[in-house]
């Protein structure tokens, strides 16, 4: 028999699939009860095996979207096609592997993880011995597979670092062929910590605009300083809400393509990156103010209980949505001497329900436009759009009136030297909010409206002029 058609034996995690099936299984059973937690520590105490089989036998995979490394994929389809056996070798736990041995219909045989054994490294080698016989060709991804690739006739070489490729080519491994994974970690993490999301926290110098103490240079640094501190434990809750969402996000035609619901990214690094900015994050706001630092951890429990329940709950979300941003900018006063008023709270909490609002239809006119009839993961259906509608306009309203009061309000008199102009920018609120309404029912909105508004041109333009309004409302003094 030729090498080329020696039996094929493929590894499944990080090899076939970009992800770990353990790691996952493990944040499902978590998600489930942070309790589980104290379980997971028990159960590893009688080995990795044991903990794969209570894991596996609480929590199940859904093997259809779980992302396969299509290239590989590709290949060892041709190969069976050709006649080749193909074996699927894993440390997974049986029930995974078998759950994906049924969905691919690729396998002759699985090899998988069972009772005290776990199939890995030399264990692994063994079981192939025993079950396929010496001659076989092997497809992993990392250092623990030496021993596999040692032993047999050829070596896949699956995303590998070059210190393992050489370390196979050391042994006068035959390389029967390399499949190369994106290396773009630098981006990738970009996008996982949702970096160009760091923009929602400079509503921690609204206060400070608003009060014109930019004149103060150290009152700045301190709101820096803040505005970084917000931002890690922002990106800290972004990454942990990727990995609560796994399985809604592999449903979705656009959130597929998240870092970790793609397997860019694992989870277990992502759990420690997470682990990291939130220690960093709470050390620098302990730097600001123990006050700042306390609304901080208001923030992080308010998104986790977004991230753990109340997202699923139809209206609840929005309304989460819409406090968060709110918080960010009772945060921003905290961090400085700024004082806010009650018509700002008032103004950014029907500002940002209507902003929440316009995310929630844009994903729902979307649904419709693709045939669908319900969200996964979150209680909303396509009907709900007859009440969404009038009641995300109406927040935006709402905002817009609160504003026209705040201009007529004795204090804006009092602080600004042309108060009069301010109806301007309240012209370019209405025109502002309506584009993003306008946009939605055309189906052109994103996901974030605040992403979109950062790359709509009229809606810069928008913002821009407002701000300038503003600032020469405050400037200027024109009798009337």
């Amino acid at each position: 028999m030729s090498i080329s058609k020696a039996p094929l034996v493929v590894d499944l995690d990080g090899t076939l699939i970009a992800t770990d099936t353990l790691a996952e299984s493990v944040v499902k059973l978590i998600k489930r009860s942070p309790l589980n937690l104290f379980r997971l520590f028990f159960w590893l105490l009688r080995g990795r095996a044991s903990l794969k089989s209570q894991v596996a036998a609480l929590v199940e995979l859904d093997a259809s979207r779980l992302p396969y490394r299509q290239e590989l994929l590709a290949y060892v389809k041709a190969e069976r096609a050709a006649g080749r056996k193909i074996v699927l070798a894993t440390a997974a736990h049986e029930s995974i592997a078998s759950r994906v041995a049924s969905h691919l219909g690729l396998f002759d045989l699985v090899l998988a993880t069972k009772g005290s054994r776990n199939l890995k490294g030399d264990e692994k080698l063994k079981a192939i011995r025993s079950e396929v016989g010496e001659r076989f060709s092997y497809a992993g991804d990392s250092a623990t597979d030496l021993p596999v690739w040692c032993a047999a006739e050829s070596a896949l070489l699956v995303g590998v670092s070059n210190t393992v490729a050489k370390s196979v080519r050391a042994k006068n491994t035959l390389i029967e062929r390399e499949f190369a994974v994106d290396s773009g970690e630098f981006g990738t993490w970009l996008k996982a910590l949702r970096v160009h999301q760091w923009v929602k926290n400079s509503l921690l110098f609204v206060p400070f605009f608003l009060a014109f103490g930019y004149v103060d240079p150290f009152e700045l640094v301190w709101l820096v300083i803040a505005f970084f501190a917000f931002s890690f434990v922002a990106s800290a809750t972004y990454v942990v809400n990727d990995l609560w969402d796994l399985d809604n996000d592999r449903g979705h035609p656009r959130k597929c393509k998240r870092p970790f619901a793609s397997g860019a990214l694992s989870i277990p690094r992502g759990l420690a990156v997470s682990g990291a900015l939130l220690v960093t994050g709470f050390g620098a706001a302990l730097v600001v103010t123990p006050a700042f630092c306390l609304m901080l951890l208001v923030y992080l429990v308010v998104t986790s209980a977004y991230s753990w329940f109340l997202k699923g709950y139809v209206l609840m979300d929005v309304m989460s949505l819409s406090v968060l941003y709110t918080l960010r900018i009772l945060a921003g006063a905290l961090a400085s001497t700024a004082t806010i008023s009650s018509w700002l709270l008032a103004f950014s909490v029907f500002m940002f329900l209507s902003l929440a609002l316009v995310k929630r239809c844009g994903e729902l006119v979307s649904l419709e436009a693709a045939g669908g009839e319900a969200t996964t993961g979150r209680d909303y259906r396509v009907t709900d759009l007859a009440v969404l509608w009038p009641l995300g306009v109406g927040a935006a309203l709402s905002a817009v009136v609160v504003f026209g009061l705040f201009i007529s309000s004795p204090d804006t008199t009092n602080r600004y030297g042309a108060p009069e102009l301010l109806w301007l920018a309240a012209l370019g609120l209405i025109y502002w909010l309506a584009r993003l309404w306008i946009k939605t029912s055309r189906g052109e909105m994103h996901d974030d409206p605040v992403a979109y508004a950062i790359k709509d041109r009229g809606s810069r333009i928008t913002v821009l002029f407002m701000l300038g309004i503003v600032l020469l409302a405050h400037s200027l003094h024109i009798p009337l």
